[in-house]
């Protein structure tokens, strides 16, 4: 212990009528300096007393040095933001730690004007009066997906729970067994339906659904036919599940089916929850088909549900299309309100649906739309890029340029890989894991994917801004580590 250091500390308020510390006070606050500065002479004092140096490694003009720099560190962790820029090198496009879908640049302006001006959110600019938030996305939805009409509410785990909570309230809701799908963070379709205030029929077998199994089903007390995405899953091998198109001939062109009808009369709507809603049919582009929101109700569906933030490659939000007479109704529930989006998710999301009224604009602009397109001789260009400038960073650093698989995330194309190219880093004088946990601590985190004792970037969810940054953070890295 070093106890002539110790006794050179100054007191707070010395250090406080300081240069430095007043500069502290003018960009922070009083009261979180002086918590500041305490801490840090604790944390001094703490370093001092491990330490078995006989004398001090400083000079009494430069322990308020020391002690300022310390609160200084201090106060910059406590006010950085939580929610800090990531560089995604995993290959999963739609990362659900990481944020889901990146924006395209064509919202920015909007998302801009939104959160720094007043706007139209409900006032009606026509007649002068309150209008509805629900108008600004009704035209251009119905547009692109051919629906009747539609609602937006705040992701797509609440749009089903609404959906159900206004159509089968205190009914049944028939589902097929191989769907009761667990979505992330452990949110389940029974539960869902539970809080609905519904009741779960389950019908078929985890393997095997067939439509007399629905039939069979339908009463007095049916409420709804739910058909539910795999979307986390797929089942292999002997198989069997109900179309859209077949579920939708049992209830009927209007429906109605012919038990129900034999009793009371009452439709029972055929809703679709498709997870991640798909506007464009990506098989031209090299991926297995997957159904779009269009083709989901003219199979029938009554109503359909799905995520704005995932393929759609906008805004968290979940949006709900279908008929009319269904759609007014749920706009009714006393449960909308509380789901409702905000004004930011609004014009982002009418801002990232404009793009899809022209395909290719879509495709090269939405972020999402461009990573799951991009083909191998781009991105063997991107990691060779990547790999020259990361080459001679440091001596004892391998680079490589590597075949790897993406993967589409959020629940998209279950169990699909995409080939992918990337850049495999390696040293000798830092492990595999630590090479990963100083680069996921970085000021800017990477997070990489370890495979084959390296640590992997998928240039496929890299953008070529980011080279830059990867490079400056594997010079302060190999450093520090080696």
């Amino acid at each position: 212990m070093n106890n002539e250091i110790l006794r050179e500390i100054p007191s707070v308020n010395v250090m406080l009528q300081s240069e430095q510390g007043k500069n502290l006070i003018d960009e922070y606050s009083h009261e979180v300096v002086v918590e500041a500065i305490r801490a840090g002479i604790d944390r001094f004092r703490q370093e001092q007393s491990a330490t078995e140096q006989v004398n001090s490694p400083y000079k009494k003009e430069e322990v308020q040095e020391k002690l300022l720099s310390i609160a200084k560190e201090i106060l910059e962790e406590k006010f950085a933001p939580s929610l800090k820029k990531t560089i995604n090198g995993t290959g999963i496009i739609i990362h659900t730690n990481l944020g889901r879908a990146k924006l395209s640049l064509a919202v920015k302006e909007a998302l801009f004007d939104a959160a720094f001006s007043f706007s139209n959110l409900e006032y009606d600019l026509q007649v002068g009066s309150r209008g509805s938030r629900y108008q600004h996305l009704e035209e251009t939805v119905c547009d692109l997906t051919g629906a009747e009409a539609t609602l937006v509410v705040n992701n797509n785990a609440t749009a089903i729970m609404l959906v159900l909570d206004t159509v089968a309230k205190g009914k049944e809701v028939i589902v097929s067994r191989g769907e009761l799908v667990e979505i992330g963070g452990s949110f389940r379709v029974p539960e869902i339906i539970e809080i609905s205030g519904c009741k779960l029929k389950e019908v078929g077998t985890t393997n095997k659904t067939h439509a007399y199994d629905y039939e069979k089903a339908i009463r007095e007390e049916t409420g709804a036919i739910l058909k539910v995405h795999c979307s986390n899953y797929k089942i292999m091998g002997f198989t069997k599940c109900v179309s859209l198109e077949e579920l939708s001939g049992i209830v009927g062109e209007n429906g109605e089916t012919e038990p129900i009808i034999a009793t009371s009369n009452r439709a029972i709507p055929l809703i679709h929850d498709m997870g991640s809603g798909m506007l464009i049919n990506l098989e031209k582009y090299g991926l297995p088909y997957e159904m779009t929101v269009r083709e989901s109700l003219e199979k029938g569906a009554d109503i359909v549900t799905f995520s704005g933030d995932k393929v759609l490659g906008g805004p968290q939000a979940g949006i709900i299309v279908g008929k009319k007479k269904y759609i007014d109704a749920i706009k009714k529930n006393q449960l909308t309100r509380t789901l409702r989006v905000e004004k930011m998710t609004i014009a982002t999301l009418e801002a990232t649906l404009r793009l899809y009224y022209d395909e290719q604009k879509a495709i090269k602009q939405i972020p999402t739309l461009k990573m799951l397109v991009m083909g191998l001789d781009e991105l063997e260009k991107k990691a060779q890029t990547l790999a020259e400038l990361l080459t001679g960073v440091n001596e004892k650093l391998e680079v490589e340029v590597i075949a790897t698989t993406s993967q589409v995330g959020g629940g998209a194309y279950p169990g699909e890989e995409i080939p992918s190219k990337g850049v495999a880093l390696s040293s000798d004088a830092i492990s595999t894991n630590q090479l990963s946990e100083m680069l996921r601590k970085a000021p800017v985190p990477i997070i990489v994917k370890i495979r084959n004792q390296k640590c992997e970037l998928d240039v496929r969810t890299i953008d070529e801004s980011e080279f830059d940054t990867i490079v400056e953070t594997l010079v302060n890295v190999l450093n520090i580590g080696t």
